[in-house]
């Protein structure tokens, strides 16, 4: 763009506008400089849609760890009982499948003792004139038992009263917990084991004649519970039993001993097909999102703003071989199809509801829930096995390529993408500085050149006064500017150049 001007017009004395021509000389400078910042905006969208990408893969990653995990979800065991009012249980993944016919006759208890009630818990029970006494607490029952002497003297907090006597018993950590219950009757001294079962066992076992105002009463509970596993008789000191069923924890709840309870032990289908349809569903996103980029607009008649990322389509590729890994064998379940997982037109994938036959009874289209029901071992098979060669195996060994903080596929773009943004940064700076100079630059030279036009009609008017005085004409008339604004004077043409 050239510029130009009507020399005669410039001679009013209005001047030029310096801004304006400023801005002119400039603009075709600003063109580059609006060039970079607007490829800095499509590197910014670029950069959050990678990072999503890369969040999406990662998630991914979690998914299909959790199927190649031997004890994971597809390892992992139930334990489901006919009635968990009774017992409740829950399996390891160790625990072999079978059914369990259980009859609870008992609960382990807690031993608990207490005392005939008293006036308060603040008033000696020493029988009087008797100043000292003793007391012993037995915690269990047999060769394991132990015996707690516990001193009683007259005076401050010498456990002469029922509350220095709870204070005291609960401050040796004896697994007995103590207590001064009050009610209408008066107070009393409750203990109670913090241990269920013969171990939790309580009693008082001498007579000490100077406490005969304190009657203990007789122990109740420390009792193991009992039950039957397929008719063989168990103890246990706990409610919660290990080691009756190898990798089973059994819940003891309630006693009946006229009820048995059923216990199934299996593989958790449940577990196995949440985490498919989770695989499933991070699988889509993953694909769909990448999808997007490659689908041209046909009102645009572009792609998204990665469609030309040829690193996307090799991820997308390799995403789509990894879903079609398929191994050989194993009870004929050997690809996603075979446990009625089908791929769509568009790379996702569906997961199949409900099995369909012909008309013959014939399996035609297999569903999952049917597949994990009769044959779950084989599920397991095809993600995973000893050799590391199933479909998570093989998949998982993928996806930490394809994340790696360094060379996953992803990464290395986002990398690339930052590296690429923080150069753009650096010339749209530098370009900005120098914009910046030579505006100043021109700003004064062109102030200059306003300020001379501006005097100009000035300068005539002397020159006309001096020129009539020399030919003795003192009346010459003077022609006065008209601007009364400087440096505000405007261009009187402009053209092409």
């Amino acid at each position: 763009m050239g510029i130009s001007f009507n020399a005669a017009a410039l001679l009013n004395g209005n001047g030029i506008d310096v801004k304006s021509l400023v801005a002119a000389v400039q603009s075709a400078a600003t063109a580059p400089l609006t060039a970079m910042q607007n490829q800095q905006t499509d590197l910014s969208t670029q950069a959050g849609l990678l990072s999503g990408y890369e969040n999406n893969l990662t998630a991914l990653q979690a998914s299909v760890l959790s199927l190649a995990s031997t004890t994971g979800p597809l390892a992992s065991q139930t334990a489901t009982s006919s009635d968990s009012s009774i017992l409740s249980a829950t399996a390891a993944t160790t625990a072999t499948a079978g059914t369990h016919q259980i009859v609870v006759s008992a609960l382990a208890t807690t031993g608990t003792i207490y005392t005939n009630s008293l006036k308060d818990g603040n008033t000696s029970f020493l029988t009087s004139p008797a100043t000292t006494g003793d007391i012993k607490l037995q915690v269990g029952t047999g060769t394991s038992a132990t015996t707690y002497d516990i001193p009683i003297t007259q005076g401050s907090n010498g456990n002469d009263t029922l509350s220095t006597l709870a204070s005291y018993i609960n401050g040796q950590k004896w697994g007995v917990t103590a207590n001064v219950v009050t009610d209408a009757t008066g107070a009393r001294l409750a203990l109670s084991s913090q241990a269920t079962g013969t171990a939790g066992a309580l009693s008082i076992t001498n007579d000490d004649a100077n406490l005969t105002s304190l009657v203990f009463n007789t122990p109740m509970g420390g009792n193991n519970a009992s039950f039957t596993l397929d008719g063989v008789p168990f103890s246990s000191t706990t409610n919660t039993v290990k080691g009756a069923i190898a990798g089973v924890t059994l819940n003891l709840a309630s006693a009946d001993k006229n009820t048995t309870v059923q216990l199934t032990v299996g593989p958790d289908t449940a577990a196995a097909t949440t985490a498919i349809n989770n695989f499933v569903s991070d699988y889509n996103t993953m694909i769909g999102n990448l999808n997007t980029q490659f689908t041209v607009n046909p009102t645009t008649n572009s792609e998204g703003p990665l469609g030309s990322d040829i690193a996307l389509r090799q991820l997308q590729s390799s995403l789509l071989s990894d879903v079609t890994y398929s191994i050989t064998g194993n009870s004929g379940l050997v690809n996603l199809a075979s446990l009625g997982i089908d791929m769509n037109n568009d790379g996702t994938l569906t997961v199949n509801q409900t099995a369909t036959y012909d008309a013959q009874g014939n399996l035609t289209h297999q569903s999952l829930a049917n597949v994990l029901a009769t044959n779950p071992s084989a599920v397991q098979s095809f993600f995973q096995n000893s050799s590391h060669t199933g479909f998570a195996d093989s998949f998982n060994n993928d996806l930490f390529n394809l994340t790696d903080a360094t060379n996953g596929i992803i990464n290395v773009d986002i990398i690339g993408n930052k590296a690429q943004s923080q150069s753009l940064t650096t010339q749209i700076n530098n370009l900005q500085d120098r914009l910046t100079a030579q505006k100043a630059a021109l700003t004064l030279v062109f102030d200059k050149v306003n300020a001379t036009l501006e005097a100009y009609p000035s300068l005539l008017n002397e020159v006309n006064a001096e020129i009539g005085a020399l030919n003795g004409n003192y009346n010459v008339s003077s022609s006065t500017s008209t601007n009364t604004t400087a440096n505000t004077g405007t261009s009187t043409s402009s053209s092409s150049g």
